[in-house]
């Protein structure tokens, strides 16, 4: 009876125990953070890289004067290397319209589904 009292009342390895039980929470939870951060920077590259790119086909003919400029000058101008092949380039009745989409996966694995990014602007002509 005395030696249950005493294993009762020892405190030691308390905070490792603590520490395994809350730390994977805290790594998930940190992971996660890391995780939607990068998604909302990619989501915003590639809106400016769409908004770019139907600026630069209506004002500068120079650089974006076909689909496959404007797609390159768009896959570049954003400050991440999207693929060409994502961007959609032409005329609406809004002006000139480009728009995309990128499959967003997650790196970590945590999350084991995919999102599609989408993004599209139209200047006036």
């Amino acid at each position: 009876m005395a030696a249950l009292r005493r294993a009762l009342l020892d405190r030691a390895g308390v905070a490792a125990i603590e520490f395994a039980i809350l730390g994977p929470v805290l790594l998930v939870l940190l992971i996660g953070i890391i995780e939607f951060g990068r998604l909302l920077w990619l989501e915003n590259a590639l809106q400016y890289a769409v908004a770019q790119a139907s600026r630069c086909v209506t004002i500068d003919t120079s650089v974006c004067g076909s689909t496959r400029e404007t797609q390159d000058f768009a896959a570049s101008s954003s400050g991440m290397s999207f693929p060409s092949a994502i961007f959609l380039v032409g005329p609406a009745a809004c002006g000139n319209l480009v728009s995309a989409s990128y499959p967003f996966t997650f790196a970590a694995g945590l999350f084991p589904y995919a999102i599609t990014l989408t993004a599209q602007s139209c200047y006036p002509v």
